[in-house]
């Protein structure tokens, strides 16, 4: 069950010529394949691209109609793969997935894909996670192109360019007969805005017609001696058709005066920032006009020498607004100026930091430095005001204010008790190395847990605690995978791996029934029924098809005095080879996601529905917080009595409770804490309902007033 729907969205799709769309730019993108003819699609979810991946999955009868296939690839690697159907077929193909790592992930595919090349349109769309908001490593795309010598487009965030930038894309790639990469920010992933439709075209060969007329050519197979001529093959053909094309379509863009002393040259990308900054600084306006020459680079690879020169040759300097490092625009527009003896002083990260997003507040401050040293003439007439009173100081001022908050598990994540429960076997056997894996179960380096000392990639996390299987060790290590990186790369690189080198370590796999972390996308282990994709493949049958002898499941993640146990008789037992716990519980936003709407409709309906609420009993909790430190539910915090005699504050939940009962639990070693209750919420009780109510309610009354005599007793007395 995917994070979001767009099951009404996608009817957009169907838009035709000379209609107007109006929507975010990832279903832009979608509608601009379509227009584009393309014959197949595949790709890997992955912030900010994953909803991506949710539009062609409701789109499904929309791509049936048109003899599209798409497919929910199980790697970044088997996406890129899938565009070998356009090596030796005019089809026009597309994958996509989140950069930079789904690009390390791509990168064998991706080179090999790139030295044959391609006679169909290869469109690779990859999401550029970068900035403090990223879930990853801080790498750009931009090697990959140079490395492999595939195009990169970074279009300007706005839908006429992203949707253009597709269009050119697929005809860049079949004149030069070379992969194109569409570099897509988060912000143009989610921004809204609206263009001119076309009619969706049906592939002029879809990969049925293809199967029926099947295809080869020696030369385009990465095998020596073919290899050793593709590379000649891209410098002599490849590139000039590539830079041909870029100049004759006029891809990059001018904005401004044609002549200046100072100018700006950017990624696409970075238009919008850097035209925000001279709106405040006074330079532009709020239809983009600009009093300084801008140079957009909508293609940052490869560059266009000639055009580089022309915008250069006038200026005394130039600044490069190129975000990340390192600063490849930079160092490559400093070459080319040296070598064709224009003396335009480039300037970059010498002004605009070398490292780190470029946000609205760094976009100003560098390039009103620029200004100020190059054309102060510029902003003689401007009034600088770049805050409002008292704007630099917020930020200040709130985290004076406002605490820490580290990311965590959601309220009533069934990740929680298993990290609460491994936590309970280190206070009981010590400390352990411990080794994370990428996705929502991360999040157990944070408090309360404290746990993992290393994350080295999606599934990788039983591998990278494979060193520590020494023959003299006399304690195992723990390494944890998720149900999503398990079946990405889990599989044969962790548990494979353990296997072979008969690894003596623990792995524990965090089954919550989807690719949680990238927006609750189904996968083969998942538990629903899904109409397009085969589900319900058991991890427990995968592991032990891999050899594992050793292999405990554990269906509900809740019990975690289970857990504990099943964790303790790993790291005792006397069986060699590694030891597989699979702890399965549903993940509780896509839980909730899919029962709320149930719920509703049958308490509208009428229908008695229970729902259960847990609270904590006043009088009875002692204020040793033990619940907290071993849950840290978002639900669960700390209130205040009115009792003088109490100075500690007690236990207390609210609203957002789901009911999962995990903190009443783990309070006092895992031993149910007897301050905490539960209370079901009756919704349209019937009459034994009723009934039951008010005997509990006399019963209680009765027992509450002779407890109230009883004190007023003893208080006279």
């Amino acid at each position: 069950m995917a994070e979001r729907s767009f099951v009404k969205e996608v009817q957009k799709l169907r838009l035709g010529t000379g209609e107007t769309f109006h929507g975010e730019g990832i279903l832009a993108i979608t509608k601009a394949l379509l227009q584009c003819g393309v014959g197949y699609v595949g790709g890997y979810q992955g912030a900010p691209i994953s909803h991506l991946m949710d539009v062609l999955a409701d789109a499904q009868d929309i791509l049936g109609e048109l003899g599209v296939h798409f497919e929910a690839s199980a790697s970044e690697a088997t996406a890129t793969a899938m565009l070998a159907a356009s090596v030796h077929y005019p089809i026009r193909g597309a994958c996509t997935f989140k950069s930079a790592v789904g690009l390390n992930v791509a990168s064998d595919a991706l080179a090999n894909l790139a030295s044959g090349g391609v006679t169909g349109g290869a469109l690779i769309i990859v999401g550029e996670d970068y900035g403090e908001g990223s879930s990853i490593m801080q790498e750009r795309s931009h090697p990959f192109a140079m490395k492999s010598q595939v195009w990169l487009l970074d279009p300007r965030p706005n839908l006429p360019s992203i949707v253009k930038a597709v269009e050119d894309g697929f005809e860049l790639s079949e004149v030069s007969n070379t992969p194109v990469m569409l570099m897509v920010r988060i912000r143009s992933c989610h921004v809204t805005g609206s263009f001119e439709t076309k009619n969706n075209k049906r592939p002029e060969m879809t990969v049925a017609d293809a199967l029926e007329n099947p295809r080869r050519d020696t030369n385009r197979i990465v095998l020596p001696p073919a290899s050793f001529l593709h590379e000649k093959e891209k410098v002599e053909k490849r590139m000039p058709a590539a830079v041909d094309f870029i100049r004759s379509r006029r891809i990059n863009e001018f904005f401004g005066p044609e002549r200046g002393k100072a100018g700006i040259i950017l990624q696409g990308g970075m238009y919008n920032s850097v035209i925000r900054a001279l709106q405040r600084i006074g330079l532009a306006d709020v239809y983009g006009e600009t009093d300084v020459p801008l140079y957009v680079l909508n293609a940052v690879y490869p560059l266009i020498d000639d055009e580089v020169i022309d915008f250069c040759d006038d200026k005394d300097s130039v600044l490069i607004v190129e975000e990340g490092q390192p600063n490849y625009l930079e160092q490559a527009i400093a070459s080319m100026m040296h070598k064709k003896g224009v003396d335009t002083r480039i300037l970059g990260k010498d002004i605009l930091p070398m490292a780190g997003e470029y946000t609205g507040q760094v976009m100003l401050d560098g390039i009103s430095a620029y200004l100020r040293a190059n054309a102060p003439e510029l902003l003689a007439a401007q009034v600088l005001a770049p805050n409002a009173p008292g704007e630099n100081t917020l930020a200040a001022d709130l985290a004076k204010v406002v605490p820490g908050r580290p990311p965590g598990f959601c309220t009533g994540c069934p990740e929680r008790p298993i990290f609460a429960a491994t936590k309970l076997i280190e206070q009981e056997m010590g400390p352990h190395h411990i080794s994370s894996d990428i996705g929502c179960h991360l999040f157990s380096i944070m408090p309360p847990f404290e746990l993992g000392a290393t994350t080295m990639g999606y599934g990788l996390g039983p591998a990278s605690a494979s060193a520590f299987n020494s023959p003299d060790a006399k304690r195992r290590s723990i390494s944890f995978v998720g149900d999503g990186g398990f079946w990405h790369n889990g599989l044969t690189s962790s548990i494979g791996n353990a296997v072979f080198n008969e690894n003596d370590g623990v792995i524990v796999v965090v089954d919550n029934f989807y690719s949680a972390a990238t927006g609750g996308q189904d996968i083969l282990s998942s538990r629903a029924d899904n109409p397009t994709k085969s589900t319900k493949h058991p991890i427990t049958d995968a592991v032990k098809g891999m050899g594992v002898k050793w292999v405990r499941h554990i269906d509900r993640t809740y019990d975690v005095t289970k857990v504990r146990a099943a964790l303790r008789e790993a790291l005792t037992t006397k069986e060699k080879g590694p030891k597989v716990i699979v702890a399965s519980s549903e993940c509780m936003l896509n839980r909730q996601r899919r029962e709320k709407p149930l719920v509703a409709k049958a308490i509208s309906g009428g229908e008695r529905v229970v729902k259960p609420r847990f609270g904590v009993d006043e009088d009875v909790c002692t204020g040793d917080h033990a619940c907290m430190r071993l849950s840290g539910c978002p639900s669960l915090s700390v209130k205040k009595l009115d009792d003088p005699l109490r100075d500690d504050p007690v236990a207390s939940i609210d609203h957002t409770c789901v009911g999962c009962g995990n903190c009443g639990e783990v309070a006092d070693a895992a031993v149910l804490c007897p301050s905490f209750y539960r209370a079901d919420v009756v919704h349209n009780p019937g009459r034994w309902d009723r009934f039951a109510n008010r005997v509990r309610s006399t019963v209680t009354g009765f027992l509450q007033t002779r407890r109230e005599k009883r004190r007023l007793t003893f208080a006279d007395a």
